[in-house]
């Protein structure tokens, strides 16, 4: 430290204490500039790549530190019996944890009263690596390939020509994937707007193999439940919140555990053997199918706190990089089409956004010695070198002192894979059965508020797109088909769904803005 600094003395990214932030060099105090200014250069180039590129789903998010503790029992049994996996082995055990939450379609400072699924990805800095568990509140989702989830992210978001959401465009991918018509349920209902973060569920959504000693394996979804209860917002009180404050989520969380009012969510599970299962009438890698909880009940395994909020938002929750692939020894893939896509497309997007060398950031980072052969990129803070390791050999094998492979510490699994390489989707559809259960489960407020905002947007929709809704409908059930097609024949027609999902009088906006304004002369 300088003769003349202090702890809070500003510096330039040089370490060059800064004499004078308030100016930049001029000729005279009029100018003009001169073109040595190499703090103000540097000041306002930084400035000007201050943001990475935004991720294109769940830009929006806020984020806290915390712990998970394992019960060591899965149900009434010892974890053990079912997987490997350190963290979930002894009782009482802490593993610390990041997590951030998010919506999905829209952009970093959108309004988080919009109607949309909340992404909950869990970072556990285990003893053994990170395990990402990427999932949304929901415990489903609208496709169950992952070849269709660009067009479905295209279809959802803004137009590409106006830059609105349409909620045409919606509709018009969905009732063209019937297969989404459990989840449009879900969304159109409250539950597509959580109160806020700490109310709300979470779910790994695609299905896991947890993998024992002895290399045997069982199916696995993973379930988030808040101990704080769950809270949904209808479309009306959505509305009068985002009227008066935007951020209420983020803000309700961090304000949460500021005041040491930690929020608490139990993890658990459900399994079944890892077969096919063909006395359901789904597929059990289906992502847009409910295991039912009679069949495969909820376990607990362990219990998660956040008690920590973030010292600097983009550092932390920005640069955060979550990934499906994520997995750490006793935790193991399953065939689940849309996991086996999104496994290699989120690592990818996190090396084009934060870029190559993300995971040597200290939110990304594990807790525990990292060596690799990999280095260079954009960034680079380090070497993953081994201490020891000899610095010429960055290849393996070798005999020169190089990295060396790990043991197996259990039987690795080995399923056995036949059968013919096609494209063809899965046998068991069964597209609206559990939508009409779940419509059926609804307290009638819920129900209300589903067909209000459906009939809302549909009005919208080409009569063709509120055709196949409405057969959708009344094929999950009868009650469901009926009050939607009453409710469309009652609708005025709407001439654009040019607007946020389920907003009624967000058409009208525009206008109102006009004859609302205030005329004001000019200055």
């Amino acid at each position: 430290m300088g003769q003349d600094e202090t702890d809070l003395t500003l510096t330039n990214r040089q370490g060059h204490p800064v004499t004078n932030n308030q100016n930049i060099r001029t000729v005279g105090n009029r100018g003009p500039a001169t073109l040595e200014n190499y703090d103000f250069i540097e000041k306002i180039s930084h400035f000007d790549r201050e943001r990475v590129p935004e991720r294109v789903v769940h830009a929006r998010g806020a984020g806290a530190h915390g712990y998970f503790e394992a019960y060591g029992t899965v149900g009434e049994e010892p974890v053990s019996t079912y997987t490997r996996a350190k963290l979930f082995q002894e009782k009482g055990k802490r593993t610390p944890v990041f997590v951030r939450f998010s919506s999905v379609i829209h952009g970093g400072h959108s309004p988080e009263t919009l109607r949309d699924p909340r992404g909950f990805a869990v970072k556990f800095y285990t003893e053994d690596g990170n395990w990402d568990l990427v999932g949304n509140n929901l415990k489903i989702f609208f496709i169950r390939d992952a070849m269709k989830f660009p067009d479905m992210i295209h279809a959802f978001k803004p137009d590409p020509i106006t830059n609105i959401q349409d909620s045409e465009r919606f509709f018009d991918f969905c009732s063209s994937s019937p297969e989404s018509f459990h989840m449009v349920t879900f969304v159109y209902s409250p539950w597509g707007i959580p109160a806020n973060y700490r109310m709300m569920q979470g779910s790994g959504v695609n299905t896991y193999r947890w993998v024992n000693s002895e290399g045997k394996a069982v199916l696995v979804k993973y379930h988030w439940e808040p101990k704080q209860g769950i809270k949904n917002l209808t479309q009306q009180q959505a509305g009068e919140i985002q009227a008066t404050n935007f951020n209420h989520a983020t803000q309700d969380l961090y304000q949460a555990i500021e005041r040491e009012d930690y929020p608490e969510w139990e993890l658990l599970v459900q399994m079944m053997s890892d077969e096919e299962h063909s006395e359901l009438d789904f597929d059990p890698l289906d992502d847009t199918k409910l295991w039912p909880e009679d069949q495969f009940p909820w376990l607990p395994v362990g219990k998660m706190v956040l008690n920590k909020n973030p010292e600097d938002y983009f550092t932390e929750v920005e640069q955060a990089a979550f990934g499906t692939g994520v997995l750490v020894d006793g935790l193991d893939f399953s065939d689940d089409k849309m996991l086996q896509g999104r496994t290699f497309s989120y690592s990818d997007t996190q090396r084009h956004r934060v870029g190559a060398n993300y995971l040597q950031l200290p939110i990304n980072a594990p807790k525990k010695r990292v060596a690799t052969n990999q280095s260079g990129g954009q960034m680079q803070i380090r070497t993953d070198r081994a201490s020891g390791q000899n610095p010429h050999i960055n290849y393996e094998p070798s005999i020169l002192g190089g990295l060396t492979e790990a043991s197996q510490p259990g039987k690795e699994h080995t399923p056995y894979v036949a059968g013919q390489v096609k494209r063809e989707s899965i046998d068991r559809q069964s597209n609206t059965k559990q939508a009409g259960e779940t419509f059926r489960r609804f307290e009638e407020w819920e129900r209300a508020d589903l067909i209000l905002n459906l009939v809302t947007d549909l009005s919208r929709c080409d009569s063709r797109i509120q055709a196949k809704m409405i057969a959708l409908a009344e094929e999950a059930d009868e009650e469901y088909g009926r009050r939607l097609r009453e409710g469309l024949q009652q609708a005025p027609a709407e001439s654009s769904g040019q607007s946020p999902l389920g907003n009624k009088d967000a058409g009208e906006a525009p206008a109102q803005a006009v004859r609302k304004g205030r005329d004001a002369e000019p200055y």
